[in-house]
């Protein structure tokens, strides 16, 4: 299994067929999902998604046609009947003593890791051949770019083989479906999320990045291609898929997923903008689903009016943070098609990088307000909301270092709260904004402006957050998806109630704990001794400099 993928990688790499895409739960149970998820029988939508039939679907059908439950409590005997329902599985650390924060993160990998999987028919569950680390709480499959920042703390650990196993599932991903899907879910399958998976590549060299990339180099190639498919023949000032063709000629790149109806794990919160809009449905349903691949669903940076989700244009804006992450994808193709000898590959993607950088560049930085900005193509103007993505290029090495100290005073005067890096400057009630801050995005910023000599924000930004997470932990036993900065509490907003576990948390929280140990969180500790397999040293494993 683990030499075969490279072989089929590289068929994937040169265009040929993949695998086709499974039904999604609506798709393949038509009427008996829609009266379902309207009927709410379970307060997430998500969970009739991942349910689990006990019965062929063509059977279970036959006998929804023929009983029609009469009202939801026939409805609800008829699904116990016929499914296995998830419960959330248990993340929580052994009972015990109360560990310090860094033990305790180390103690809960193992009940985040889940064995290689096969789906059995009827299931919206993905086939994974390696081991995996799941995020937590209701995201009980493996999802993208929630890996890359969980491995942060598993390399750290001693778990080398853990993540090796990973990046290799997800090499197989590539080579069945031609790019990294949002989940392991069918319903995640038309879109993927932020491109991470170079990153996580070069967690498994730290010392030398080019060597992990050229073993990876078909899986990258290919993912690479996905993006990009579309920018052939595309003329300036439109756009085809993933890709925009902008007035001078550069070529970038937006979040778009290629379907338009409801989201299965949402029917009922999409269905009901749509009610509450009076924009044309479908075209809704694709800007929500586009805002869900960039992971940040939902924000104001993807909102015309800076504030109401209904009229979200996730579509129309080019952001900086997935511009900033495909330059970096380049980079890391060259150095790896340069590491063999391949030097027709590496001059083509050194090129596009470039292309790329001057790109980002050109249209995102705004002198005047010293950031980067997404940047609304349809209407030729930045939209001017500042978020944490501004620093991003300063992450992947496209800004330069005069920027960088201008991001830095941005950065400070209005991002930067009592708990650590906000997420955007306005309250509106959704997930990613304020007042809410995210693992990731900690890591991005630390990362970032301590590569570009800003290392006293940098330390700042890691101490207040590790502050946040020390003292939760010490009053709540566990760590969150997010928190609120300005309380220090879990935070609030979205779609669904907070997830606890909690996989990126727990690896941005292990690597600052580790490189910021004189922080002062009571609730910190030292790193425990481990079997390291691996050497996870690298203070910015896997970003180019």
């Amino acid at each position: 299994m683990r030499t075969a993928w490279l072989a089929i990688c590289l068929l994937a790499s040169i265009g040929l067929a993949h695998a086709e895409a499974p039904p999604t739960p609506s798709t393949l149970w038509k009427d008996l999902f829609v009266r379902v998820e309207n009927a709410r029988l379970y307060p997430d939508s998500k969970t009739f998604a991942d349910a689990i039939p006990k019965q062929t679907p063509g059977s279970i059908l036959a006998d929804f046609d023929r009983e029609r439950p009469a009202d939801d409590k026939a409805l609800a005997d008829f699904v116990a009947a016929h499914f296995d329902i998830p419960g959330t599985p248990d993340t929580t650390a052994p009972a015990g003593p109360t560990l310090p924060l860094r033990r305790h993160i180390s103690a809960l990998w193992p009940q985040l890791v889940r064995p290689a999987q096969e789906s059995s028919p009827g299931s919206s569950a993905l086939d994974v051949d390696f081991r995996h680390i799941v995020p937590g709480g209701r995201f009980r499959e493996l999802y993208y770019w929630d890996s890359y920042f969980s491995l942060l703390g598993v390399v750290r650990d001693g778990h080398a083989d853990l993540a090796k196993d990973m990046v290799d599932g997800f090499a197989g991903l590539i080579a069945r479906y031609g790019h990294i899907p949002n989940g392991t879910r069918t319903y995640y399958l038309s879109r993927s999320q932020p491109p991470v998976f170079y990153l996580m590549v070069g967690l498994l060299s730290p010392r030398d990045p080019a060597v992990a990339y050229a073993r990876y180099l078909p899986a990258l190639q290919a993912e690479y291609a996905w993006w990009m498919r579309g920018a052939e023949g595309l003329r300036r000032g439109h756009a085809a898929r993933h890709v925009v063709r902008m007035q001078d000629g550069a070529l970038l790149n937006r979040y778009w997923d290629a379907d338009d109806h409801p989201r299965d794990e949402s029917y009922v919160e999409d269905v009901a903008l749509a009610a509450h809009s009076s924009r044309p449905p479908k075209i809704l349903y694709r800007e929500l689903r586009s805002a869900a691949e960039s992971g940040w669903d939902f924000s104001s940076r993807w909102f015309a009016d800076g504030h109401d989700l209904t009229t979200i244009e996730t579509t129309a804006i080019v952001p900086v943070d997935l511009n900033s992450l495909l330059y970096g994808m380049e980079r890391a193709i060259a150095d790896g098609c340069r590491h063999r000898r391949e030097q027709a590959c590496a001059h083509l993607y050194t090129q596009r990088a470039a292309q790329r950088r001057a790109a980002i560049q050109t249209w995102m930085w705004n002198t005047g307000d010293h950031c980067f900005y997404d940047y609304q193509w349809r209407k030729h103007e930045p939209t001017q909301r500042l978020s944490a993505a501004t620093l991003f290029p300063l992450f992947v090495g496209v800004a330069d270092t005069r920027q960088a100290a201008a991001v830095a005073g941005t950065v400070r005067r209005s991002l930067l709260m009592p708990g650590g890096l906000a997420t955007t400057t306005v309250a509106t009630g959704q997930q990613w904004d304020r007042p809410n801050g995210w693992a990731p995005l900690q890591w991005i910023a630390v990362v970032g402006l301590r590569a570009r000599q800003q290392p006293d924000l940098a330390r700042d930004i890691a101490c207040r957050w590790l502050a946040t997470v020390g003292r939760n932990y010490e009053r709540e036993h566990k760590l969150v998806e997010k928190y609120n900065l300005e309380s220090g509490a879990p935070a609030g907003g979205g779609e669904y109630p907070l997830q606890d576990g909690f996989g990126w948390t727990n690896g941005v929280t292990a690597a600052l704990l580790d490189d910021y140990p004189h922080c002062g969180s009571s609730a910190g500790g030292a790193r425990p001794p481990a079997s390291r397999t691996g050497d996870a040293n690298s203070s910015t494993p896997g970003a180019p400099t």
